[in-house]
């Protein structure tokens, strides 16, 4: 290996065997978004033009200008998510003072009648919690910091998915006390679908039960991820004083009247044998996924604060490893070695390579490369209606964005002028008259689409889309006294600024349903109607989002026969009707497959039978609501030369649809939530009833101190009204999250239930 080593030495920096193998650029396994890892560098040389070049060479040399590659060397762009209350929009809060970029620290429950910056909508601040993700920028010393701050409910969780889809590195937070809860995991996995490098900021360390210990070990065994502290705490709960780094193994401690003020000081004598013992774990850690760091650890040496930093960085950026800190947001402690980590650790835009599809060559993946001198390459990830008009926030993956230039929308072939062009600090916007690739900042007046991909016009790449859950519950609404004009524009705005929120109008009872992620969800929508578009709405009881499904293959072979003077109708299909699991790569459960041969049904009528096969799975024969699950094969038929038509053989494979449904062993599925209940212990046995009340699956239970934490697995229809319940039961000490986690089938008793409800409502309409 040092052989190796020195045949390599004219490179800049050192090179471990991972990064020789792979010809000194590790890249992971995602075909939308991967992490370009460079060879590591020493620390203070690691923006200097030596590193610049070797990326250009990855890349485009030719283009690359030593002002561009510098300005980009010196961005960060985050996001900060975590778990509902675990202090995001407050640690948010704390880097904006530090950086200079607020003057004064707001409470984020508006108690102090101002509220916190980034939390600008009054419906935040009333009720404490972070609906929409909300962008600023700051500067730490040389370097610029774009920062998202996202929703920590699980009912916004469309906020943190299109932050993190076009992010480049994320600081997730955990609370000391609850360490890893049920949205903490459901970031991790939105972490790991865009393949986004993180690191973990352990908060309100001033809190009675604070363990962060117990929270890396849950990093480790409930998310598996190779994760070690690179501070320790000094004292902890209301002692909580300060944390020492174990890489630079100083100890830092905040001080003035807001923490602004950090003084670095030695190892307190009675830390040092706790802290040798954390940074041993630290190097054990780090030798794991480090080939470097492995060397030193096998020589017996202890790494320099140099070689800690380097190895750190290039395992995040290679998303093998996780390092923690920890701190205070609220108490002020902890805050500015965050920010130190966030440059240190985390990767600048040269160092991730986003992919386009080229639609000119067949939607061939393309990497982008983020220099302003190439051609424009943005996407269009939210969507607000500003004061101005329509507020769109771009990210330039490459080349870039001016006002009073012209760009053109991929998905509509529309060539747009930017009219304006500013930079998002909450509510408030700054002017700029250009932004360059790796930017975030949004344009006023231009219609678009959530997702949209914009470019120059030279280039026809659309970047992939990022993943939307469907809605698990919908209530019917409708506008309290005389319907105005007011009412659908507010529906037609929030459809398409939330792609989670779906609007339609049932066929038969001709109400207008509104369906997305959650009762809070819709419950916001429904309050920000009656204020910002002064509606006021009538609101029905909620309903699940159940779907239909079969349990065995069915086979059919039905004929449509019709005569009524002159040209009939005549269509025969013969084929199957089978389960199907999700598709991974798709994400779909539902397929038509066309089988025939020999032109027994001709093949301009087989995209009909296609329309039946989708007619037949908007509306169930159980229950009405939609089918999932399905794959039919069609596999036979016969036409007629005169009397087949499109609507023949889509009538025919409708009713076949239904015929082979009913054979299938239909059932039906209803959502499960992963519900998480943190409560005083005295009243476990109170909640754990509760839950097996309401046909709860517990499947974990944690006890600290005080308090216990349950998760289960409980039937969203049997969850309305819990809030009240929980409340009731632990003498409003208790508190519980919920996300949706899959479809089920329902008990058969209640499938019975589901079906005569269904059976005495059609009636009712006859």
């Amino acid at each position: 290996m040092s052989f190796v080593r020195s045949l390599l030495g004219g490179l800049p920096g050192r090179v471990n065997s991972v990064s020789f193998k792979k010809a000194a650029v590790t890249l992971s396994q995602n075909t939308s978004r991967q992490t370009l890892s460079l060879a590591p560098i020493n620390l203070c040389q690691r923006f200097q033009s030596t590193n610049a070049q070797a990326v250009a060479t990855v890349t485009n040399d030719e283009e690359a200008d030593p002002k561009d590659i510098a300005r980009l060397r010196m961005l960060r762009n985050i996001g900060i998510s975590a778990h509902i209350d675990s202090g995001k929009t407050t640690c948010t809060e704390r880097i904006l003072f530090y950086t200079g970029r607020i003057k004064e620290i707001h409470d984020v429950r508006g108690r102090d009648g101002v509220g916190a910056k980034m939390d600008s909508m009054d419906l935040e601040r009333e009720k404490g919690i972070t609906i929409q993700s909300a962008a600023t920028y700051a500067s730490w010393g040389d370097y610029n910091i774009n920062i998202i701050d996202t929703p920590g409910h699980v009912d916004f969780t469309i906020e943190v998915e299109r932050a993190l889809r076009v992010l480049d590195g994320a600081v997730m937070i955990l609370c000391s006390v609850s360490g890893v809860q049920s949205q903490t995991m459901t970031v991790d996995r939105q972490m790991r679908r865009y393949n986004v490098p993180r690191i973990s900021f352990i908060n309100k360390m001033d809190r009675a039960g604070a363990n962060p210990f117990r929270v890396i070990d849950q990093l480790r065994n409930k998310l598996k991820l190779t994760a070690a502290a690179t501070q320790i705490p000094i004292g902890a709960e209301d002692q909580f004083r300060g944390v020492v780094d174990l890489t630079t193994w100083k100890a830092y401690y905040n001080e003035g009247e807001y923490g602004e003020s950090l003084a670095v000081k030695d190892i307190p004598a009675e830390l040092m044998d706790f802290a040798t013992e954390k940074r041993q774990e630290l190097i054990e850690q780090l030798a794991n996924v480090d080939d470097e760091i492995a060397d030193i650890y096998l020589m017996e040496e202890i790494p320099t604060a140099e070689q800690f930093t380097n190895a750190i960085r290039r395992a995040t950026l290679d998303l093998k490893f996780t390092p923690v800190l920890m701190g205070s947001a609220f108490k002020n402690q902890g805050v500015q070695p965050m920010l130190d980590a966030v440059i240190n650790y985390l990767p600048d835009p040269t160092q991730v390579t986003n992919t386009a599809l080229d639609i000119a060559q067949e939607e061939k993946p393309v990497d982008l490369v983020p220099y302003s001198a190439n051609p424009f390459v943005g996407l269009a990830f939210k969507l607000e209606e500003g004061r101005y008009g329509q507020l769109t926030y771009m990210r330039i993956y490459q080349g870039t964005l001016k006002r009073g230039g012209f760009i053109t929308n991929v998905k509509t072939g529309k060539k747009i002028k930017v009219p304006r062009l500013v930079r998002m600090h909450a509510s408030d916007m700054e002017d700029v008259d250009e932004l360059g690739a790796g930017e975030i900042g949004a344009m006023f007046g231009v219609d678009c689409a959530s997702g949209d991909t914009f470019t120059d016009g030279a280039l026809k790449y659309t970047m992939t889309s990022m993943y939307v859950p469907e809605p698990v519950i919908s209530l019917s609404i409708s506008p309290n006294g005389r319907e105005s004009p007011n009412f659908s524009k507010a529906l037609n705005r929030f459809q398409k600024e939330d792609p989670t929120f779906r609007v339609h109008v049932d066929k038969e009872s001709k109400e207008t349903i509104i369906s997305g992620m959650g009762e809070l969800h819709l419950q916001i929508y429904v309050e920000r109607m009656r204020r910002e578009y002064n509606v006021d709405c009538v609101t029905g009881k909620p309903r699940v989002a159940f779907r239909e499904t079969i349990t065995q293959a069915a086979k059919f072979n039905y004929t449509h026969k019709k005569q009524s003077g002159g040209a009939g109708q005549f269509g025969r299909v013969v084929g199957n009707l089978e389960p199907m699991q999700i598709d991974e790569d798709t994400g779909k459960d539902i397929a038509f497959e066309n089988r025939v041969i020999g032109g027994n049904i001709p093949t301009n009528f087989i995209p009909a039978c296609e329309k039946g096969f989708m007619d037949g799975l908007e509306k169930g024969p159980l229950i009405g609501h939609p089918v999932n699950g399905v794959r039919m094969v069609l596999e036979d038929g016969a036409a007629h030369a005169v009397d087949s038509s499109e609507m023949a053989f889509r009538i025919a494979t409708k009713n076949a649809f239904q015929e082979a449904f009913a054979k299938g062993r239909p059932t039906i599925l209803e959502p499960i939530m992963n519900v998480s209940i943190t409560a005083p212990v005295e009243f476990q046995g109170t909640v754990i009833g509760g839950l097996n009340k309401r046909k709860g699956t517990i499947a974990d239970t944690d006890i600290q101190e005080d308090f216990f934490t349950v998760t289960a697995d409980v039937p969203l229809n049997d969850m309305f009204g819990y809030s009240t319940e929980l409340r009731s039961a632990t003498q409003g000490k208790g508190e519980f999250s919920m996300e949706y986690k899959e479809h089920q089938p329902v008990q058969t008793f209640v499938q019975e239930q589901l079906i005569q409800e269904y059976k005495k409502k059609e009636a009712a309409k006859k």
